[in-house]
């Protein structure tokens, strides 16, 4: 293979057999269960990097079930978003996510940095509630739980809140060990339609685990519990903040 042809091929790795496609990355029936809770304000400090900031020490647990997403098949996620501002501008830093699928993971970390590790997350209703799990190993990590369908929610507020700022911290490695790219990323979620979005009481259950510390965030009250189910597409990112320059 000539250098121009690696370099016309080369967008992801392996060159010859890439672990996910190119985009646009389309999602349909989306499916989100989120569990905003309050938390320690210096449990939070510890975890949002600067130049992010917070007001309220509030967290989003969230479980996403997507049966049906471009090149990345079907799949479950769980993890964890904190509201932030950056340049004050409200927005959404993505501190930890879990999912069961290679291709998501590969493409999330390479492209935006996303910070994915694989477990087995979960999201059923079971029988008048909406359960989800997540499990890392053969250990139960994180537990909710949510009224199913209680009280229907405003569709155009939910899409509004959806296309808010969301940031990443990518890091990738050199061949030394050190960091070659340690930047923060601005992504955004774009041509969202949502399909019906729905509160009710909510509960959590956060369990200690060395790999997956979202405990490390403890649970010390439930804000709220929202369903959503909405179609829409995962945009490419830009850098906003680089820290090695």
């Amino acid at each position: 293979m000539k250098i121009d042809e690696v370099r016309r091929r080369a967008f992801a790795m392996p060159l010859t057999s890439p672990a996910f496609p190119k985009g646009p990355y389309r999602f349909y029936d989306r499916e989100y269960f989120t569990i905003t809770y309050r938390t320690d304000r210096e449990a939070l400090e510890r975890v949002v990097p600067e130049p992010l900031t917070f007001d309220e020490p509030l967290v989003k647990y969230e479980f996403i079930r997507m049966p049906n997403s471009t090149g990345f098949g079907d799949y479950t996620e769980s993890g964890q978003v904190v509201p932030v501002d950056f340049n004050g501008v409200a927005g959404s830093y993505s501190h930890a996510m879990f999912l069961n699928d290679g291709p998501p993971i590969f493409g999330g970390r390479e492209l935006w940095g996303f910070p994915k590790k694989y477990a087995q997350p979960t999201l059923r209703i079971a029988t008048d509630a909406l359960i989800g799990t997540l499990d890392y190993g053969p250990v139960r990590v994180a537990t909710g739980a949510m009224g199913f369908k209680h009280e229907a929610l405003d569709k155009a507020a939910i899409e509004r809140s959806l296309a808010e700022p969301n940031y990443l911290l990518k890091i990738i490695p050199h061949v030394d060990g050190s960091p070659r790219i340690l930047e923060l990323v601005d992504y955004r979620l774009e041509d969202v339609v949502v399909k019906g979005a729905w509160a009710g009481p909510g509960s959590l259950e956060l369990h200690p685990h060395a790999l997956a510390p979202v405990a490390d965030l403890p649970v010390r009250e439930i804000v709220s519990a929202v369903h959503i189910i909405a179609d829409l597409t995962l945009g490419l990112g830009k850098v906003v903040y680089d820290y090695l320059d």
